[in-house]
Order: structure tokens, then sequence, then C-alpha cells
């Protein structure tokens, strides 16, 4: 038996285990584990996990797990939640710098907020008439309105299994244009359901929000059911650089957990 210890921890709702795996304590090749951990009935219950591993010429290397147990891509809002455990535990500054799936980023702690720097985006395309954009993670973006009665359950899965976004999949977010942003409601794969807030899903839905006319211009207020964020960007052609996350990360508490060999 093996005790590790964790932190908990939430970004607009979006909650994560985060594992100090520097010195190798954890075992990221158990995807059973990993998702018992996830399991908010059997386990500590997430929407993910994050190990924090040390990284020559980085702060740290964040890698994320979905909540089906396996390695995932990049997490908006769980590179927050890392860049403030990272703060917290004197691992890095307010500015620092860190490795995740999709390269390097940038975050900034500003008071209660973080400030990520998401990577450039180049692959927009159109399919169904909507917006695929991979912030990161892809994203597949729906405009409606009344998307509080909206089903995102099953009307989300039905896109993300749907054979235009085979083999991968993809995360799907409806959108609702408001009179000082977007609201955003997002069904998000390797979750296979719900949540309250998706960090590269939000990004892709701002971009997509300016590109289709439905926003004016960046910065983008977007409300979420987990809380607000902002994204900011600039657009050269169907190059989109300078790319922005900002949101609170929440430290919810710590513990420890035994983990049976």
């Amino acid at each position: 038996m093996k005790i590790i210890g964790f932190n908990k921890y939430q970004g607009t709702g979006n909650d994560f285990i985060i594992i100090d795996n520097r010195e190798s304590i954890f075992n990221p090749d158990d995807p059973v584990l990993i998702k018992k951990l996830c399991d908010r009935r059997f386990g500590i219950g997430a929407d993910g996990l994050i190990l924090i591993n040390s990284k020559p010429e980085f702060d740290f290397e964040m890698v994320y797990f979905n909540a089906d147990g396996y390695i995932g891509s990049m997490c908006g809002n769980g590179g927050r939640c890392a860049a403030d455990f990272a703060l917290k535990s004197g691992i890095a500054e307010k500015t620092l710098r860190f490795l995740a799936a999709d390269g390097i980023h940038d975050a900034l702690a500003e008071g209660e907020l973080i400030r990520l720097k998401m990577n450039d985006v180049n692959e927009i395309r159109s399919v169904a008439g909507n917006y695929f954009i991979n912030t990161g993670s892809p994203h597949y973006m729906v405009f409606m309105t009344d998307l509080n009665n909206f089903d995102v359950f099953n009307e989300g899965r039905k896109i993300r299994w749907s054979d235009d976004f085979r083999p991968g999949g993809t995360n799907v977010n409806f959108i609702e244009s408001e009179k000082n942003g977007i609201y955003v409601r997002t069904f998000e794969r390797g979750v296979e359901d719900e949540t309250l807030s998706c960090g590269t899903g939000v990004t892709a839905s701002a971009i997509a929000s300016v590109l289709s006319g439905h926003f004016v211009s960046s910065p983008v207020n977007v409300r979420t059911r987990g809380g607000n964020l902002k994204v900011e960007f600039d657009v050269i052609g169907n190059h989109i650089t300078n790319i922005w996350l900002t949101g609170p990360a929440t430290f919810v508490f710590e513990g420890e957990i035994n983990i049976q060999p």
C-alpha cells in the first residue's frame, strides 16, 4: 500500500486532482486507477487528473488525464489550476512557464486570477456549417438560443461520436450570444458528459464568436455554468495568435489516499 498526497482544485467548476509527481511517486500507466480516483462515488472525484512532473528548462511539466483514465490533450482550466498549484507550492513564481501536451505555455498570476497563454490556432475549418477549431484540444461549435433549456448531454454525445470526427472524436460547445459576451455549455470527451466549464472550449468558442460575427472583437467575456472567464486574442487572417485565457483557479482541499498495489 502506498499513501499519496493530492490537492483538489477547480477552475470555474471544472475540477481536478493534482499530484506533485516530481519524484515519480505516481504510476501514470494505470488507467483503471486514474479512472477510479476521478470517480465521484468510489474515488476523490474530478473531471481529470493532473501530474506535475519535473522538466528541465521549465518550471514543470503538466500531464493531464481525462476522467476515463487515459491521457488527454491540452486542458485550459487544468493549466490554470496547475499554475496556481505550482505557485502556492513554491515550485514556480508568479510568472511561470510549463510544458503541456500541446507545447509550451506561459502563465501569470494576477491576484485571484490566472492568465494562461494558449498556443496559436491554425486549424480552423467548417463542418456542417459550423466552426471546428483546435485550441490544443478539438472543439466543434454550435450557435443557438435558449441554451439553458437545451439537452447538452444527449445532443453533445451524438456529435462527439459522429462520423465527421472519427477516430478521435471531438468536444462539443453550444454557444448563445449575450449582451456583453457569450454563454457556453460543453460536452467534454474523456469525461463523456457536460462539464461546468472547459478552458479550451471557452477559448475556441470565443474565437468562433468573433470569426462568425456573433461578437464584435476580442476580448470576449464568457459565462459558463461554473463561472466567468475572459479570452483575448489577435486575428491575422485565419491565424489566431496572442491568445490569453483568464479566470479563477481555486484550491478546494488537500488530502491523502491509499493506493493499493
